[in-house]
């Protein structure tokens, strides 16, 4: 709901204009003390305020002294030594008062004032003092302060919480020209402080104050002095491009001073002393206590610094000194000590410029305006200055009283506001701001305040740009040291010894100005820090270079790795200054104001000079270096490498080399080529780049001169045609071929092909292998193992080439095959000389010596040798060879099982080893040991083909044997289109291809070959699969589907052993294939048939497995088996019907499936299946829209009986008027189909009696209704339009009132049970657009939209819509239902409303809510409400009372003084005769005056009321001798044997009660009303004597009741315990207990009564109306529901009330009297006369101001 919208600004200047008395603020001055002082403490607050007092007061000396007393239970020594009388004071003395005396400015007036308020603050914006709560912490020790200045003192004092001072003139000699503060101690335990701390604080105190001195006391002892003295300032000039306004022009710098300070220590020994390190020390050293050498008193940390023995240490001795130190100063605890120290001010001139709006904030927060113009301060220390610091405390003493540790801003700078602050500068420098606002408790800066920040952080920010003109100041000086010194040495150039004078100040200057994270706020420290860094127009500072103080635009940073000496010329920082100032020159590259040495700066300056060798050296390994941590790229190593030239004079000194490094691509590898060998003119000499590493030079972008290259290099330039001379021609000078061969071959190894290659192309074809017949070819030199000739040119001198390096070349190691089968192969010459002939080899002798010099046969031999035939094959007779030679590859080796096979075998005499020598050859020239797959193939086929199974088998058997060890498998046997293996059936001979048999004999079902079983196991190998392709039996089954159910198993069983290998696309396509043969159950004849004419084939998908006992009717079903159903399961077959394929049937075929079905709840089973998958079928959009139009929902029309249309008739055509009452005449439904847009469903079962004879309904079940609702069908309470006419509108609208307040209380107990979809509004909306009206007739017309149908009938409740007023609940108070009222709310509650919805919230409204709380319901709420309520309307009788009882005080003043005036006139008037008749007259009237009165009665109106109500018989008078004859006797518990006894007859006259008695005595009776069983004691109140009283007889009837339960206005109902069920009898009556509750509850208001006084009982059989028990009021119900039940709830309360308005009346005067006497009717009838005027204007407005009748009761 949305949030409501007020106007606050109306609302509140309606509030402002209201008339109301205006009441101030109150404040409580102790707890806005303390409260301040628990934000405000911290350690020297008190002093601290009083000394900011005293600056501002423009004082130069403080003097602060504490008196102290002695302890109690130590006394003080009996001595004259000041040391041991200073050591006992400060040991056990504790503090009595404290007393700070300045002497400034004595206080005006203005300043008494300002002392006595709080937060008013010192308006003086140059003062420090802002808020006017500091003088107020020194109520943290002192209760009742004293301040003397001047003339005057004042002192404050409390009263209770508040706060109080007085002020006083002192006479000349009490005055002074001091001010004083001083503090009594609250209690007298405070001990004395800690005299270092304090010490420390006063030091930094006084620095940035206008105080000059201050005097420590402690009694009468001068602990500590301080004085500090500053030397005359002198301006500094602002830098012209300094920027001096911040950035949101607030403030700037005018002016900046700089100025000496010098402060001054004196104090005593006694201030370093710790009491605790000499009690807890023996003499020697050891703790005391502890015996030496004792163990058992180890400590953990005594443990553990075993394990820590180097940090234990240095721990040892920082402890050994500080015992040492405190010895020596308890030595001499009066002995003097001072220092001196020396400070650098930098104050600048801040002028403010704030618009008037800000300065009324500011004005506003601080209450001052802001100033015009301010100071800052920052204080900073030089190394001079801190060198020239003195001190007489030496040592480690020096440590311990280092009394200037916060004024030197050594570690971390502070925030001074007078004081300091706990806020740190983040740099090392204090900052003194005096007009920075601070946090109340002054302890920080105030950062949030929206003005108040603004201002601080622009005064922050001023504190930069004077921080940066102090740094201005501190390097003009060192500027102008480095001045001085090369006038000094007359020198016109700085060198490295002026630098490194002046660098220490320098570093420190630099650590000074180091900004770190300021605490605890880091946004301070961030603000000084951007302003200092910023504040300069250009992005640069002055900072000391090797060159000189010089702006660090031009100064660059070298990293402190690099050596850049080879270009000195560049101004840089010194590597001294960036390593001990890292913090400072990293902000200077972190604001960009310097940056690191460039390579373009490094370029430049390599453009203007030459390099020698060493500095080329160090040039090199830098750029080296950079270039392989990547820090250059590699364009700009080119870049330097480019511009760079260098002298080398190595090898011709004064003359020198020079090196373009542009033209360097190379450098020498000594572990390739050696360094004295010559080397390509683009390689850089190996001297210059021996100390690199090989990266560092391969990061320049050069390369290693490889073998190739230099070779290349050496080969081109021989022969005269280079530099190079003969002695280093490698084709000419075998010493210089010696020389190069070794490096080639020793790289041998590691080149690539293509190196070798090109090696090989260079050096082939040229003369560089030395032999013993001189520089030959390599191809024509033979290595030196060649001795079959001698005339052989073997090689000579290389030793150490490698042989394969040789080889590769073309040096030779065997003869020339050409040769040996010239000499060796060919026939045999004979001729006549026998010498010449040569002899001829076989095959085996050839093989033997080719095998013995393998090794060493050329690639192109070998080659030959595979491609000529040399060897025979054997002949039919395998111990003959043939005449033909073959080649090697084209035999096999001589093995029986390849003789099987008829294979071609190589002839061998003797017996083959394929392991010898002689077999290894000849496989490696390619004799073959096995044949190849294709081979076998084709012997197994041509063998099927002949006939000859024994060779098929052998081929088979060779292949399985040998299909491992001959790698068989890697053959693809699917390839072979000869078909070779056998397959089971008739014939052995036919044979088929791997890819058309299968081993899965179960395929044969399909029409598959199936291979040989004993070859089963080896089917892998032949390639054969064990089933054919899924793909391809689907074909066969889609193309020939079985047509029998025996058939279809035995397919589908197949199918189901192969389920794994269905992917998505194949089981896709047998779902929508029809192959499952759908056999009729019964034929004509009765009998099952599968007889194929009958068989009709449908898709997987519309068949349902099982014997289809729901649906079996409208769907096909089957059963082939589990394993066979396990198939059809996958292809898409289900057990039952998808809810989806239910919704597409009955859509299609609504009629066929009501018809197959037969039975209306087998459909409405069907539609709530639908229901319940509503979920999955929505996703269809196409279903659901045919869903929407198509006729298939189950609806009904219920017709009445005979008897029902009977009673109907005689109305209007149109008008149709329905009894409810007649069970039995329930109509008769009629079944049908129709669409959405024809059925209604029935959320109002009212309504539907009303109309159903003419609606069409949706079943009445939720399930259904809700899929009805969704497919589009309306609902009744849509449909039917309502007419409300209500008739007058009641004037008492507070059972309107008390309705509504009902709903809204319980509506919230309904709405937690209704689930958060269905609720239509919420209690808010409720509580905000329903409205309750009560109207005395209400009558509603009721029509169907579409239809000519109505009816009219008369209601209780109902709820209109008004286009003005919104929701309006109209009903009949006469005769209301809160059950109608339910019926009418839950239709604006809930979204589909429920009969059952009614009803539950008619039992929430009128339920007790105990009873409620009982069934578990969480009413704790509303019983906490009634309960607030109640205590409201019990304060407002209250109230009522003491009004009342003050009216009667009124009253008995005002009678007194009448009684007084009545007594002066009966006083005898002169004249007047006893004998008179008037005379007479009196005394006759004053001696009956009794039974006058007993006789008298009012006859006005309440005697006219009690005579009716019955209760007048009490007050008759008695006759002589008994009762009145024919009286009737009164209703109970008035007896009617009361009797009147006689009076005395000459009874003295009474005097008249007075009035306000009488009233006093009501008033009484009326508080002494109570609740029964109260848990309080009420006592009696008194009753002052009423004489107008007689004695009664009375009699009391007895009571049998029990408490049972509260209505709902919280009156306790007591029950008979003769009530057989008393939760029936209350949930019959509750309403009525209601309407008696409200009667009683509108009487007890007329007099103010507790409403828990009043209770209702229930006696049926009783005859009493009412009785008091104990001052508790019970009322009989059953006298209101025979008298005025009827009346009350046809809305005429009036009867009611004045009746039991009279019978309060009467029970009230028994508080008074207990008895029913002449006392108690007086009583009565003095109720009825006081509280008539308001019973009258109750009973007016119950009446609407008609004419009251008092009417007699029947």
């Amino acid at each position: 709901m949305a949030p409501e919208k007020i106007d606050y600004n109306a609302l509140r200047a309606q509030t402002m204009g209201a008339g109301n008395d205006e009441e101030a603020v109150t404040v409580n001055t102790r707890a806005l003390i303390d409260k301040i002082l628990a934000r405000y403490s911290g350690e020297w607050t008190v002093l601290r305020e009083l000394l900011q007092n005293a600056a501002d007061a423009s004082a130069s000396k403080v003097t602060i002294r504490f008196e102290t007393i002695p302890s109690t239970s130590v006394p003080v020594p009996q001595t004259s030594d000041s040391s041991a009388l200073l050591r006992h004071t400060l040991l056990h003395h504790t503090l009595k008062r404290l007393i700070v005396s300045n002497d400034g400015q004595a206080f005006g007036s203005n300043d008494w004032s300002r002392l006595k308020r709080i937060a008013e603050g010192n308006p003086d914006e140059t003062k420090i003092g802002a808020f006017g709560v500091g003088f107020y912490s020194v109520f943290a020790d002192c209760e009742e302060p004293l301040v003397s200045s001047g003339k005057e003192a004042m002192a404050f004092y409390w009263k209770g919480n508040s706060l109080f001072t007085r002020r006083l003139q002192m006479n000349d000699e009490q005055s002074g020209t001091n001010t004083s503060f001083v503090l009594d101690y609250r209690n007298n335990t405070s001990p004395v402080p800690g005299l270092l701390p304090l010490s420390q604080f006063l030091a930094s105190s006084i620095t940035f104050t206008g105080l000059s001195n201050i005097e420590l006391w402690l009694d009468d002892w001068k602990i500590f002095a301080l004085t500090k003295l500053t030397a005359p300032s002198m301006g500094i000039k602002i830098p012209r491009l300094l920027e001096t306004k911040t950035p949101e022009g607030l403030m700037q710098v005018e002016s900046v001073t700089r100025e000496m300070a010098q402060l001054d220590a004196r104090w005593l020994n006694i201030i370093a002393w710790k009491p605790k390190d000499v009690h807890n020390t023996g003499i020697s050293g050891t703790p005391a206590g502890m015996a030496k050498g004792a163990t058992s008193g180890q400590t953990l940390r005594t443990f553990f610094s075993r394990f820590s023995a180097s940090s234990n240490a240095s721990a040892e001795k920082a402890a050994k000194d500080e015992r040492m130190a405190q010895e020596a100063i308890v030595e001499d605890l009066f002995g003097e000590c001072t220092a001196t120290v020396f400070l650098h001010i930098h104050t600048a001139t801040i002028r403010t410029s704030c618009n008037k709006s800000f300065s009324q904030e500011l004005e506003r927060a601080t209450k001052k305006p802001p100033p015009k113009s301010t100071k800052i301060a920052v204080l900073t220390s030089s190394l001079d200055e801190q060198t020239a610091s003195t001190s007489t405390v030496a040592g480690t003493a020096s440590k311990i009283t280092d009394i200037f540790s916060s004024v030197l801003p050594s570690r971390s700078g502070r925030i001074y506001i007078g004081f300091p602050t706990h806020q740190t500068t983040g740099l090392n420098a204090h900052i003194s701001m005096a007009s920075i606002i601070p946090t109340v408790e002054r302890a920080s800066l105030d950062l949030n305040a929206r003005w108040v920040r603004t201002w601080n952080i622009e005064m922050l920010r001023a504190a930069g740009i004077v921080c940066r003109l102090a740094w201005s100041g501190e390097i003009d000086a060192i500027k102008e040291k480095l001045t001085r010194a090369l006038e000094r040495n007359k020198r016109s150039k700085i060198v490295r010894e002026d630098i490194d004078g002046v660098l220490p100040e320098t570093i420190h200057m630099l650590n000074q100005f180091t900004f770190r994270e300021s605490t605890p706020s880091s946004q301070v420290g961030s603000f000084i820090e951007e302003a200092f860094w910023t504040c300069n127009k250009l992005a640069s500072i002055d900072i000391l270079s090797s060159r000189g103080v010089l702006p660090s635009q031009d100064v660059r940073i070298i990293p402190v790795d690099d050596n850049l000496s080879f270009v000195d010329r560049i101004p840089v920082l010194p590597q001294d200054l960036i390593k001990q100032a890292e913090g400072f020159v990293k902000k200077l590259t972190e604001f960009g104001i310097i940056s690191e040495i460039t390579t373009s700066d490094i370029k430049k300056a390599l453009e203007s000079q030459a390099l020698d060798a060493k500095q080329l050296v160090e040039f090199l390994k830098w750029v080296g270096h950079k270039a392989r941590i990547n820090e250059i790229d590699n364009l700009t190593v080119k870049s330097l490498l480019d511009v760079t030239v260098a002298h080398d004079d190595h090898d011709s000194p004064g003359q020198g080399k020079l090196i373009v490094l542009s033209e360097i691509k190379h450098f020498i590898n000594p572990s390739k080529i050696p360094a004295n060998l010559p080397a390509n003119p683009d390689t850089i000499p190996f001297r210059l780049t021996k100390s690199f590493e090989r990266v560092e030079l391969e990061a320049l972008g050069w390369e290693d001169l490889q073998i190739v290259p230099w070779l290349r290099w050496l080969v081109e330039n021989t022969g005269g045609r280079g530099q190079l001379p003969t002695e280093q021609d490698i084709t000419q000078n075998p010493a210089f071929a010696s020389q190069v061969l070794p490096v080639i071959s020793k790289q041998w190894d590691g080149f690539s092909q293509s190196s070798r290659t090109t090696v090989i192309g260079l050096l082939s074809s040229r003369t560089v292998i030395p032999t013993k017949m001189g520089m030959r070819l390599p191809p024509q030199s033979y290595f030196p193992s060649v001795k079959l000739f001698d005339d052989l040119p073997t090689i000579s001198g290389l030793p150490s080439v490698k042989e394969k390096m040789l080889t590769t070349l073309g040096v030779r190691k065997t003869i020339e095959l050409g040769l040996i089968f010239d000499r060796l192969l060919a026939p045999p010459e004979y001729t006549p000389d026998a010498s010449n002939s040569r002899p001829t080899w076989s095959h085996v002798d050839l093989i033997k010596y080719l095998s013995s010099v393998r090794g060493d046969i050329p690639p192109g031999d070998v080659n030959r040798l595979r491609s000529t035939p040399i060897c025979p094959a054997e002949s039919s007779d395998p111990s003959k060879a043939t005449v033909q030679r073959f080649c090697l590859v084209d035999l096999f080796e001589p093995n029986e099982s390849l003789r099987s096979l008829g294979l071609q075998i190589l002839y061998w005499p003797g017996i083959y080893r394929a392991g010898s020598d002689e077999g290894k050859f000849l496989s490696f020239l390619g004799l073959r040991s096995s044949p190849q797959v294709p081979e076998l193939v084709n012997i197994m086929a041509n063998a099927a083909t002949t006939g000859n199974m024994t060779l098929r088998e052998r081929a088979l058997k060779y292949f399985i044997d040998h299909h491992h060890t001959n790698s068989y498998a890697n053959f693809d046997m699917a390839t072979f289109t000869v078909p070779y293996l056998p397959v089971q059936g008739d014939d052995p001979a036919r044979a088929v291809l791997p890819t058309q048999c299968f081993t899965n004999e179960g395929a044969a079902i399909m029409g598959y070959d199936i291979l040989r079983k004993d070859l089963h196991p080896h089917a892998s190998k032949f390639g054969v699969q064990a089933n054919p392709s899924f793909q391809d039996c689907v074909d066969r089954l889609i193309k020939n589907p079985p047509d029998t159910k025996r058939r279809a198993r035995e397919v589908f069983e197949y199918f189901s052993t192969r389920l794994n290998e269905m992917n998505t696309r194949l089981t896709e396509m047998l779902g929508q294939a029809k192959f499952v043969p759908a056999i009729p159950k019964v034929v004509p004849n009765g009998l099952p048939s599968e007889k194929s004419g009958t068989v009709r084939h449908i898709t997987p998908r519309l068949c349902f497995l099982g014997d289809g006992g729901k649906y079996g009717d409208v769907f096909d079903y089957a059963d082939f088996g589990q394993q066979a159903n396990s198939f059809l399961l996958r292809c898409g077959s289900k057990h039952e019907p998808t809810s989806f394929e239910l919704a597409q049937l009955v859509v299609r075929e609504p009629a066929r499936v009501f018809n197959s079905f037969q039975s209306v709840e087998r459909y409405m089973d069907l539609l709530r299946n639908l229901a319940d998958s509503w979920s999955s079928i929505k996703r269809d959009k196409a279903l659901v829209k045919e869903m929407r139009k198509a006729p298939f929902l189950l609806a009904y029309k219920e017709y009445p009986s005979e008897k029902g249309r009977n009673k109907s008739k005689g109305g209007g055509p149109h008008d149709v008027t329905p009894d409810y009452d007649d069970e039995d005449d329930a109509g008769v439904k009629t079944y049908q189909l129709a669409s959405s847009s024809e059925i209604v469903i029935v959320d109002d079962v009212v309504n539907y009696n009303i109309f159903k004879a003419n609606i069409l309904v949706a079943p009445m079940e939720e399930r259904l209704e809700e899929l009805y609702e969704k497919l589009g069908a309306s609902t009744l309470s849509s449909l039917v339009e309502e007419a409300a006419n209500a008739g007058r509108v009641n004037e008492d609208q507070r059972d309107a009132a008390k309705l509504q307040t009902l709903v809204n209380e319980r509506i919230k107990l309904f709405l937690h049970d209704i689930p958060p979809e269905s609720i239509r509004h919420d209690t808010k909306w409720l509580e905000k657009n329903v409205k309750f009206l009560s109207v005395q007739s209400l009558s509603v017309r009721k029509s169907l939209k579409g239809l000519r149908v109505s009816h009219s009938e008369s209601v209780n409740a109902t709820t209109v819509y008004d286009q003005q007023k919104g929701w309006i609940v109209y009903f009949t108070t006469a005769k209301h239902d809160l059950y109608h009222v339910s019926q009418a709310l839950v239709q604006l509650l809930v979204s589909r409303p429920k009969p059952q919805h009614a009803m539950l919230l008619d039992q929430l409204l009128s339920t007790d809510l105990n009873k409620l709380k009982r069934r578990g319901y969480n009413v704790d709420r509303i019983l906490r409400q009634k309960a607030a309520e109640a205590r409201i309307a019990e304060d407002h009788r209250k109230a009522q009372l003491e009004a009342e009882q003050t009216r009667i005080k009124e009253q008995e003043a005002a009678w007194q003084e009448s009684q007084a005036v009545k007594a002066q006139e009966q006083i005898s008037m002169p004249g007047v005769f006893p004998d008179s008749p008037d005379h007479k007259l009196a005394g006759r009237a004053e001696e009956n005056v009794e039974d006058d009165r007993s006789l008298r009665r009012p006859r006005g109106i309440f005697s006219e009321i009690t005579r009716r109500l019955g209760i007048d018989d009490a007050r008759r008078p008695a006759q002589t001798g008994g009762t009145a004859e024919g009286s009737q006797a009164p209703p109970p518990p008035y007896s009617p044997t009361d009797s009147q006894q006689s009076s005395p007859p000459n009874k003295p006259p009474n005097p008249v009660t007075a009035p306000h008695h009488l009233q006093q005595n009501l008033l009484s009776a009326v508080q002494l009303a109570q609740a029964y069983n109260s848990r309080s004691v009420v006592s009696k109140p008194k009753v002052n004597v009423v004489k107008e009283t007689q004695t009664y007889c009375d009699a009391k009837p007895a009571q049998n009741i029990t408490f049972h339960a509260d209505t709902s206005s919280g009156i306790k109902i007591f029950l008979s315990n003769t009530l057989a069920d008393k939760n029936k009898f209350v949930a019959q009556n509750s309403s009525a207990l209601d309407a008696f509750a409200s009667v009683l509850l509108d009487c007890a208001e007329v007099f103010a009564l507790a409403r828990n006084s009043v209770h209702i009982f229930h006696e049926s059989n009783s005859s009493t109306i009412a009785f008091n028990q104990g001052h508790s009021l019970m009322f009989n119900y059953s006298y209101f529901e025979n008298l005025h039940l009827p009346a009350v709830q046809q809305g005429h309360r009036t009867d009611a009330i004045i009746y039991w308005f009279v019978v309060l009346c009467h029970e009230l005067a028994h508080n008074l009297v207990a008895d029913h006497s002449a006392g108690h009717s007086y009583y009565a009838e003095a109720f009825m006369v006081q509280f008539f005027g308001s019973i009258a204007a109750k009973v007016m407005k119950e009446t609407g101001g008609a004419r009251l009748e008092l009417r007699p009761r029947e």
